[in-house]
């Protein structure tokens, strides 16, 4: 689809979808029978009438607070079509920043599902009039006097959307700092979808399985629009993608392409695979040699491929910096990942390239459109702000003019407060965020991500954060309990103390080995316990500002 054909809207796009793939499959749950397109058009039709009874106009705000579900696509669509602001909420937010996000956006109505209707009982606005069960679509509350949702019934008027009206508006759910509502117009997004459709080739014939929350741009935009686009289908899970759901469903579905995070990922790698090679003591020194390590991590990587089905063509990573060592297995298993970067605040996809053309530690070129800088580059090693400019570029930040003019210069580049450089091909490298990046007693830049990725080399390290404190590189260590024990046990089998017991002695050696690995500006000077997991964003990324 070329964006010449049509406009840049949401029924614009979909409406030539309609034409091209109408009698092909849309939505399902997986086990269940998907609905087509056709389907689709026709219960958003419906939608729109029901919210027309309502009182809701083009203009008006609404929510979305649901888990995935076939229904939020419609939900969203529906919203989009008759000219009103989609207000997508991510459903691991709070009571509190549900809270301010509604009365922030003025809602009038909101959808919402069924496990998550204690999150909003106690919630009170003069803007918000109804609430809608996303499952049925039928009415919680309404100040209205209203027939009930007719799945048979047709929108009054027609709506007219132009390319530049505002579509949504994402909270993000941030590392370092409150929630703020990014406005997205329709040309906004699908351009953004149009040109992430030239990374990779799909069509009618894929099947995307989402395990992230469609409240987040990167699932929305990619997981959404962009299927919605090719005509593919998308499959949702009824429970959390825990290894009892997902496994299932990756033999029923088969996907042919899949958007996750590195978290992801790499716990496949340290906890599944790893361990394979590192276990047994002939596997471990083979490992050891780097071209047996390689046929190893082949035949790994065959074994992965059929984990998830055996047809995906496009693994796709974003959202945070992947893991070094497991991006070279990646590499070396064959497997089809390719990883992209982006923003909320840009649609999100900024940069971006397929499996046949990844580069290790890159997250590829800037997508076709966007212009791509980096802003006043150091002249030793090229790092800089990444500055960029182009269709996918948000409106602003809600309500926030003088939060909007720090990041949007008054010639239309937006600032992105992440460090990278660029390459004699301009291939995109990430550093870290400008906001992480912590100055050194001599005046060194210094990436705690590059430290936390080492970091989490560690067998018994689950995940870290490098922090400064009083002068000092500091690293929070939340430990693996369970793999240390294993350890002790395995090598003293007479211990009687508890494991325990031995964790300051393992993060004496974490710190050594670290240390080992780093320069000497980067080298850490202490090592605390994080007893308890740290609290992340959507995406899976540590809000760095808890711990700061």
């Amino acid at each position: 689809m070329e964006e010449n054909d049509i406009r840049m809207t949401f029924p614009g796009m979909f409406n030539e979808t309609l034409r091209k793939f109408g009698k092909h499959n849309a939505y399902a749950f997986v086990g269940e029978e998907p609905k087509t397109y056709e389907t689709v058009n026709k219960e958003i039709r419906a939608l729109i009438a029901f919210l027309e009874k309502n009182g809701i106009c083009p203009g008006d705000k609404v929510a979305i607070l649901s888990l995935n579900m076939p229904n939020w696509g419609v939900a969203f669509f529906s919203i989009t079509f008759m000219g009103a602001v989609a207000v997508p909420i991510l459903p691991n937010f709070s009571t509190t920043e549900i809270g301010n996000v509604l009365e922030h956006s003025g809602a009038k109505a909101i959808f919402i599902s069924t496990s998550l209707l204690p999150q909003i009982q106690e919630f009170k606005s003069e803007d918000l009039k109804i609430a809608i069960l996303i499952e049925d679509f039928s009415l919680i509350f309404t100040e209205k006097i209203s027939s009930e949702f007719n799945s048979s019934a047709l929108p009054i008027r027609n709506y007219e959307v132009e390319e530049e009206d505002l579509a949504s508006i994402i909270y993000t759910s941030g590392t370092t700092g409150r929630s703020k509502g990014v406005m997205l117009t329709h040309k906004n997004i699908t351009f953004n979808a149009l040109k992430a459709c030239l990374i990779q080739s799909m069509d009618e014939n894929d099947r995307f399985l989402s395990v992230l929350p469609l409240s987040h741009t990167y699932e929305n935009t990619l997981g959404l629009v962009l299927p919605m686009l090719c005509g593919s289908c998308v499959y949702y899970l009824r429970k959390p993608p825990t290894p009892a759901v997902l496994l299932p469903a990756l033999a029923e579905i088969k996907p042919s392409v899949m958007l996750t995070v590195p978290l992801i990922i790499e716990k496949i790698y340290f906890n599944k695979i790893l361990p394979t090679f590192r276990d047994k003591l002939i596997l471990k020194l083979l490992y050891n040699i780097p071209l047996l390590r390689k046929i190893l991590n082949k035949a790994a990587g065959k074994k992965l491929m059929k984990t998830f089905g055996g047809e995906l063509k496009f693994y796709g990573i974003g959202g945070a910096k992947l893991n070094k060592t497991v991006e070279k297995f990646l590499i070396e298993a064959k497997f089809p990942y390719a990883i992209g970067y982006g923003l909320t605040e840009t649609s999100p996809l900024l940069a971006g390239s397929n499996p046949q053309k990844s580069v290790f530690e890159s997250t590829g070129p800037a997508i076709e459109g966007i212009e791509l800088i980096i802003n006043n580059p150091d002249k030793k090693t090229g790092e800089g702000e990444i500055w960029v400019k182009g269709p996918t570029i948000m409106k602003g930040y809600y309500k926030e003019p003088e939060m909007t003019k720090e990041v949007l210069s008054s010639d239309g580049w937006f600032k992105t407060g992440d460090l990278g450089t660029l390459d004699s091909n301009n291939y995109l490298f990430i550093k870290g965020r400008s906001k992480s990046m912590i100055v050194g007693a001599s005046g060194e830049n210094i990436y705690p991500e590059e430290i936390e990725s080492i970091i989490n080399n560690f067998r018994f390290v689950v995940e870290s954060l490098v922090v400064q404190q009083q002068g000092k590189l500091v690293a929070l260590v939340h430990i693996n309990m369970e793999e240390l024990e294993k350890k002790y046990r395995i090598l003293k089998q007479d211990m009687t103390r508890q494991v325990e017991d031995k964790v300051d002695e393992v993060l004496n050696e974490l710190q050594e080995y670290v240390n080992s690995q780093v320069n000497k500006f980067s080298k850490i000077q202490k090592v605390v316990l994080q007893p308890v997991p740290f609290q992340k964003t959507a995406t899976l990324k540590i809000k760095r500002f808890l711990y700061t």
